[in-house]
Formats: C-alpha cells, structure tokens, sequence
C-alpha cells in the first residue's frame, strides 16, 4: 500500500507550535484518518522515525482514544472522528456519491425488501430511494431511516442499541441477531477500501458483523464506493467484490479489478 502525505483537514485542531511529537501524532492521525489501517514499518518510513518511536506514539494515541492498536500496527478510532471530520466526508466527493446513488436506485424495483449499510455514500442512497415506492428497509443508520421516514409506503426496521453519536450508526449485542430475522431482495453496501485484488475491507468489526450477516440473507448485493476507495485498505476484511451481484462506482477501477469482477459475473456500473 503506497502511503502519500495527508492533507489538512477543515476543523482539524492545529498543535501547539515547536511541539514535534504533537505535530507527527497529528500527522498520524490525519494519515489513519485516509488510509484507515497501517502497518508500524509503514508509519516509520512515512515519518522517518523509528519503529520503536511509532509504537509509543500508538501507546499514547490508543491511551487517548484516538486510535485503535493492533498487532502490528493502528486504526483510526471512530470516537477520534469528529463531526467536523463526519461532515467534511459528506461534503467531500458529493456529486460523485449522487450519480452513485441515482444509480443505485434505478436498480431497486418498487416493493423491494432491503438492507441499507451506514456511511455517509448510503446516507445519499437514503435520500435517492425516496423516487422508489413501497420499500421495506432494515438499516442500522438512523440517518438513513429519518430520510426515508416521511414516505408512508416504506416500512422501515432499526436495531435497538447505542447510538454513535458521529454517524448515527446503531450498535447493539442483539444487532446481528436482528439482521437475521429477515431476508432481502438485496443488500446494499459500503466499504472503506477495495483492493486490486477484489478484497473488500471496512474499519468496524461491528460494521463489518451486521453486513456479513445481510450479505448472507441477500438474494443480490449491490456494492457502492467511490473511486476514493480503490486500492485502500482498510482493517477489517469483509469479503471480496466476487461476493457482490452489481459494483456501482463513479470512475473505472485498474484493470486487475475489472477483469475479476468480468470473471466473476459481477455488474459493473460507473455513474
């Protein structure tokens, strides 16, 4: 994974000057914030320091609750994004995420039975399902459900739990056991990253728990991502693009990715 310089983020807290581990832990956390996971031999050669000098600013990021550490590297923490940062995601790369979206909703028949993934490219798709009638929609997004609630053909199911507060997610031990009473026409999903060689990964093991389990109650699942997520990785695997019936996207993925999906069977629809 080929790791490049983060850029500034609107809103992000600006360290305090001639602080040189404030400023590289900054730096860190914008680099997690983009990429999702790295390795500590990957934060050592991005910053020119030590390994050994990368695992204490993990130490003290895990300890602030800003990332998350693993064996051999980090992640960045959902409690360390913000809701500027939650914000900016659904500014950046928004007429993208709406071909997306229109897309994707030309695809759904009306009466269809759906699951709906969280983020802010499903948040869109919400908002592009409204053209569709008499929908029955499970999600754990309650941003999703609340732009899908005004229309009294749909009938719409949320999980009970714990709200995250950043993205409105809903998280609970019963989710997943929740998501298997039902069964879908299809299942339409998010990821954080898609890899050359079809892998598909997401930054929750949460998130990732619920998804599994839609995708195996699915009779079709429709894969969403923008071109934003090609050949990133993220912590979490959650299956491969050969999984999915339809990969709708903004821009043509490398041609490692586009054959697999060709081999597979997989719709390739670019918005």
């Amino acid at each position: 994974m080929n790791i490049s310089p983060p850029a500034p983020r609107p809103g992000a807290p600006e360290p305090v000057a001639g602080d040189k581990k404030s400023r590289r832990q900054n730096a860190v956390l914008l680099l997690l914030e983009q990429v999702g996971y790295a390795s500590v031999e990957q934060l050592a050669e991005r910053f020119g320091i030590t390994t050994q000098t990368v695992r204490r600013d993990i130490a003290e990021l895990s300890a602030a609750g800003k990332v998350r550490r693993y064996h051999g590297g980090a992640a960045i923490s959902m409690a360390a994004i913000d809701a500027v940062t939650y914000r900016q995601r659904r500014v950046d790369r928004v007429e993208a995420k709406r071909r997306i979206a229109a897309r994707v909703a030309e695809l759904i028949p009306d009466g269809a039975s759906l699951f709906l993934d969280t983020g802010t490219t499903c948040e869109t798709v919400a908002e592009a399902l409204v053209a569709r009638s008499n929908l029955k929609v499970v999600t754990y997004s309650l941003r999703a459900a609340t732009l899908l609630a005004d229309r009294t053909d749909f009938t719409i199911a949320v999980p009970g739990g714990f709200v995250r507060n950043v993205d409105g997610s809903v998280f609970g031990e019963g989710a997943v056991d929740f998501i298997r009473r039902f069964r879908f026409d299809v299942a339409i999903i998010a990821v954080s990253g898609v890899e050359s060689d079809g892998r598909l990964s997401d930054d929750d093991h949460n998130e990732v728990a619920v998804v599994r389990a839609a995708m195996k109650l699915a009779r079709s699942i429709i894969l969403t991502a923008d071109s934003s997520k090609f050949d990133r990785t993220a912590l979490v695997e959650l299956g491969n693009v050969a999984d999915v019936s339809a990969f709708v996207t903004d821009a043509q993925p490398g041609g490692a990715l586009t054959a697999l999906m060709a081999q597979a069977g997989v719709e390739l629809h670019i918005s």
